[in-house]
């Protein structure tokens, strides 16, 4: 279960749905017309901001793709999991807990989100960077839950082989668009705490 958090004011909430609105305009027009002939003004004019308004939520054409306020929903759900949970069990468990609450129309957003991420190579590049602080919070989060020091070693690759999974899983649903993309995350995680045998 998910820790009480304070609601959002009027504002955040109205620049959440912006910020949402103008990205779903976005991915529409994308898959319409494809990522390279689509501008920032026909983005902008389908979400009836002015390009200037685009700017302020999304600093380059990519961002409005890569963009989601999922971490601010997984890590409260992996610092609720319970204390005796190790690290890959309490990560499993705060998947579960967040994409289960996800209405149906926003896990297919961010599973289309995915395939587009991975067919443009520079939103596949931008993605693999953004993995490395992806890695850095994952590994502070690990760190807290067993007692470590986040900069160890053995954390570090403990984040990165977190990291590495969900990679392939990322990759492994590509190929195949009607998995369930949660259930292909929680099975590359349980072949991580499996010790990953071959």
């Amino acid at each position: 279960m998910l820790p009480q958090v304070e609601r959002p004011s009027l504002r955040e909430r109205k620049k959440a749905k912006t910020r949402a609105t103008i990205q779903q305009h976005a991915l529409r027009l994308f898959r319409e017309q494809g990522y390279d002939a689509t501008t920032v003004e026909q983005i902008a004019d389908a979400a009836e901001v002015s390009p200037s308004t685009f700017f302020r939520y999304f600093p380059t054409k990519e961002e409005v793709v890569l963009w989601d306020d999922l971490d601010p929903q997984i890590i409260p759900a992996f610092e609720a999991q319970p204390g005796e949970l190790g690290p890959i069990q309490a990560l499993r468990g705060a998947l579960r807990v967040v994409f289960s609450t996800l209405p149906a129309a926003e896990q297919a957003q961010q599973w289309e989100r995915s395939q587009l991420i991975l067919s443009v190579p520079e939103l596949r590049m931008r993605m693999l960077d953004q993995f490395t602080d992806a890695s850095k919070l994952l590994a502070e989060l690990v760190a807290q839950r067993v007692g470590r020091d986040p900069d160890e070693f053995a954390v570090r690759c403990f984040a990165g082989g977190l990291m590495g999974v969900l990679l392939a899983a990322l990759f492994a649903g590509a190929n195949a668009p009607q998995t369930d993309f949660i259930e292909l995350v929680d099975a590359s995680l349980a072949y991580l705490e499996a010790g990953m045998p071959l």
